[in-house]
């Protein structure tokens, strides 16, 4: 008999639910990338709007006849985008999309507790690409209304909010608090592939035909969203139901199972086990299987008895009086007015400094995104090992703000130093980001204080988010209108608002400083249990 091939012997190493759990770490990856990747073609697209309008600008001396040719056969002038007023414009298509997803997150969640994540989310991935879809369409069918245009961003903004509560809550339902910042740096580098993806997609077709920039990236995340409806599982229960039903175990009097409506309408069945002297349930298990044993194997089973009603999903004001919720919330205000500025304006800032088209301006771009991979999975092993969240992402935020200063002096230095300077922004920029929407968001959305209510991940991560695409809305809309006076004032409002964000974790820093109260999960690392304020 042939020995096994030691690459088959790895693969036979899983069990069944950690495949399970790669691959709903893998789906969910896929499925926000899709949502990244369908934003980021507007930021390509800005400079080639006004470039053609520029070109055609320059050539005003021409009779209004040979004008007219020119615009017929080169399509130079895209109206209403070929005024002065061009970065308030464009300004206000960033404003109306990220206003539209502020206000939207915060029922986003509140929705999402009370409808299956795989509906919701099939739903709002389906729209989105329609809406997409719709803007590269203003190009094949030659539309030139800023109001259609703004319709179209509103109701992007609107049906996008859909993504982010659900893929968090799915993620948090599927891994416990153990090495939670690693894992969720790395799958949080979903946001940096989309944008890579969204800026090389859009930048092949912007120069010849940028409508195809807005709707191949408005197909993919339509079929990711049918994607989503077929292989989508929401929580470990749903799926253990299904094999209990198919194989029905003898229940004994070490072992009972029961069912009840769990959350999101669907029915669930709870185990536990008892390891040692503790209690442990499937949903708080440890992320990583310990001493080379698996996960999904009891030690000793006990019985299980759930009789009371299904959990209500946690109230707005409720999720706000968890302990972080506020603060952590605000600070991601300002990271995220940072981070996003940097999203939409790049392209257009390197193009106008550099001197580059826009592919190339697109393609220099996505360097800032390599960056935010590395951040936010560096941010999370730290925060893991220090268990120290705040202090971690105030560190980050400290260190960002002279870079920031350093990229807008060096950027006119030439090629090389401009790339070094966009990967060290990009990690200090996107670090702390990462780490509050992700692994703080899912520690606070299981915080202790709500005593073992699962249901309020969704509403938690909302607020948090919601919150953060505030500043979202407000930062590319600063930029629009302080880039007239030139780009160094923009640079002192992003600044400013990385101080902001540093100034708003102080206490936390402090409590996390001087706390006493240090636990030693089982995986080795060191978390710090936050205490009632």
């Amino acid at each position: 008999m042939a020995p096994v091939p030691p690459g088959i012997r790895f693969l036979a190493s899983f069990n069944r639910d950690q495949w399970y759990r790669a691959f709903t770490f893998s789906l969910t990856f896929l499925l926000y990338t899709s949502f990244h990747l369908s934003r980021k073609p507007i930021s390509i697209v800005k400079s080639e709007l006004h470039k053609n309008c520029s070109a055609l600008n320059e050539l005003s001396t021409a009779s209004s006849s040979q004008l007219s040719n020119l615009h017929t056969a080169a399509e130079c002038s895209w109206k209403p985008f070929d005024k002065s007023n061009y970065k308030q414009l464009l300004g206000a298509m960033d404003y109306s999309f990220l206003c539209a997803y502020a206000v939207g997150m915060f029922l986003s969640g509140i929705i999402g507790e009370r409808l299956p994540i795989r509906l919701y989310l099939t739903f709002g991935m389906l729209m989105s690409g329609l809406f997409t879809c719709l803007f590269g369409l203003g190009y094949i069918y030659n539309i030139h209304s800023l109001g259609f245009y703004i319709f179209v961003q509103v109701a992007n903004g609107l049906v996008q909010t859909t993504g982010w509560p659900s893929v968090v809550t799915c993620i948090g339902n599927w891994f416990g608090k153990g090495r939670r910042g690693l894992i969720m740096g790395i799958w949080n580098s979903h946001t940096s592939v989309g944008n890579i993806l969204g800026s090389l997609i859009a930048g092949y077709w912007v120069s010849s035909n940028w409508g195809l920039s807005f709707i191949v990236p408005g197909l993919i995340i339509a079929a990711m969203g049918i994607i989503c409806f077929l292989f989508l599982i929401e929580h470990p229960n749903d799926l253990r139901s299904i094999h209990a039903v198919q194989n029905p175990a003898p229940c004994s009097n070490n072992r009972k199972l029961t069912n009840w409506n769990g959350t999101n309408g669907h029915k669930q069945l709870y185990h536990s086990y008892k390891q040692g002297d503790k209690y442990q349930n499937w949903d708080t298990e440890p992320l990583l299987p310990q001493d080379n044993s698996s996960v999904s194997v009891p030690v000793q089973q006990v019985v299980v008895v759930k009789s009371e009603s299904e959990p209500s999903a946690i109230s707005f004001m409720g999720a706000l009086r968890i302990p972080g919720v506020i603060e952590f919330s605000l600070c991601l205000l300002f990271a995220k007015l940072v981070s996003y500025t940097f999203l939409f304006w790049l392209p257009l800032y390197i193009t106008k400094t550099a001197h580059l088209d826009a592919k190339k301006a697109g393609d220099l771009s996505t360097l800032f995104d390599v960056g935010g991979i590395v951040g936010g999975i560096l941010a999370g092993v730290i925060s893991d090992k220090l268990g120290k969240r705040a202090t971690t992402c105030a560190v980050m935020l400290l260190l960002a703000a002279p870079i920031l200063y350093g990229f807008s002096m060096i950027s006119e230095f030439g090629l090389g130093p401009t790339i070094g300077m966009l990967l060290v922004c990009g990690g200090l920029v996107n670090g702390p980001y990462a780490l509050i929407t992700t692994a703080v968001a899912a520690d606070l959305g299981t915080h202790k204080s709500l005593k073992g209510n699962a249901r309020a991940l969704s509403t938690v991560t909302a607020i948090i988010d919601g919150t953060g695409s505030v500043g979202a809305a407000i930062g590319p809309l600063l930029a629009g209108v302080l880039s007239s006076q030139g780009w160094d004032q923009v640079f002192y409002m992003l600044m400013a608002a990385d101080f902001l964000a540093l100034l708003l974790l102080l206490r936390l820093v402090t409590k996390e400083l001087t706390s006493a109260n240090v636990v030693k999960p089982r995986s080795g690392s060191t978390t710090v249990e936050m205490k009632e304020h």
